[in-house]
């Protein structure tokens, strides 16, 4: 299981006081407001960074962090990304999941086929779908409704389905 979850991407700099342009990767925008620090993935590490302030502009999150008070220091974390520990990820209510959670988890039907293991989650707006990848086999895409999804052990690394007709 991962312990790390992108939160967002940092675009650009946001005037000439240190503070970033953040494109959000994830479902609650708002939850940039109760954050107190979040990890800046360098590619080599992760560096801990303290948000001093938060700000909403269209569809993006404008963040200050403590101690950086200049726009050439945050020059060079464009398209940085901004993670979270899995203490400080959103609770999540009944029967949700991580993405990066159910990657890589076996999927079989109820009827005990094996249908290959979850390659991607697609976010339509209405349900995600579970792409279901198996080798020699096309994807199979799942949409995530009760009337399908049967049970799914993110600890166990398996997911039971019941196909409806059309599905294959």
């Amino acid at each position: 299981m991962e312990d790390l979850f992108q939160v967002g991407v940092i675009t650009a700099p946001h005037g000439v006081r240190g503070e970033v342009k953040v494109f959000p990767t994830t479902d609650d925008n708002a939850r940039f407001k109760n954050l107190k620090t979040v990890l800046l993935d360098q590619g080599r590490g992760t560096r801990e960074l303290e948000i001093e302030g938060v700000k909403f502009f269209k569809n993006m999150v404008i963040l200050k962090f403590k101690g950086i008070d200049d726009r050439n220091d945050v020059e060079r974390m464009r398209q940085a990304k901004l993670l979270v520990t899995r203490e400080n990820a959103v609770e999540l209510g009944k029967d949700e999941y991580f993405i990066a959670d159910l990657i890589g988890i076996q999927v079989v039907s109820d009827e005990g086929e094996e249908l290959g293991t979850i390659s991607d989650v697609l976010q339509t707006g209405a349900n995600d779908v579970y792409v279901v990848s198996k080798d020699g086999a096309k994807d199979l895409l799942i949409p995530a409704i009760h009337a399908c999804i049967q049970n799914v052990d993110v600890a166990a690394g398996q997911m039971e389905v019941h196909l409806l007709p059309g599905l294959r």
